[in-house]
């Protein structure tokens, strides 16, 4: 793989994760200042579940696209890291704003969990990076 392709594609993964860091921002904001008098408890809850898992894998995608973006362990557990972001924060969010918006999301319930598997298998994938030891630019 050329270097600038590489650089297109870490670029592209620091660009989605500065996205994904905002927008965890702005909704952990939103949820604070505007949900937090209009869902229950509980759902409240689940959205703050959901911007922290968010804030914190954007954090680890800006690390990741800094440190090895050349590693083909690297690349593919950003992808399941974007993908489980999307997946489990995304359908926590709607799921505990349904009452909000009044709007039934109970189909939204099976997502989560795959997103969550999203995001342990793009640790998986971080651990087989790091035990296989060689972080020089892999293919």
């Amino acid at each position: 793989m050329s270097d600038f392709k590489n650089f297109l594609l870490s670029n592209f993964t620091l660009k989605i994760a500065s996205c994904l860091g905002f927008l965890a921002v702005v909704l952990g904001a939103f949820g604070a200042h505007i949900l937090k008098a209009k869902i229950s408890e509980s759902s409240l809850d689940a959205f703050k579940t959901g911007v922290l898992y968010q804030l914190a894998h954007a954090l680890l995608l800006l690390i990741l696209g800094y440190l090895a973006p050349n590693s083909f362990w690297i690349k593919t557990a950003s992808k399941f890291f974007i993908i489980g972001i999307l997946l489990f924060s995304g359908s926590l969010y709607l799921l505990a704003t349904q009452s909000y918006f009044n709007h039934s999301m109970k189909f939204l319930g099976p997502i989560t969990p795959m997103g969550g598997l999203c995001l342990m298998i793009g640790w998986l994938f971080l651990i087989i990076h790091a035990f296989k030891g060689n972080y020089s630019h892999e293919k």
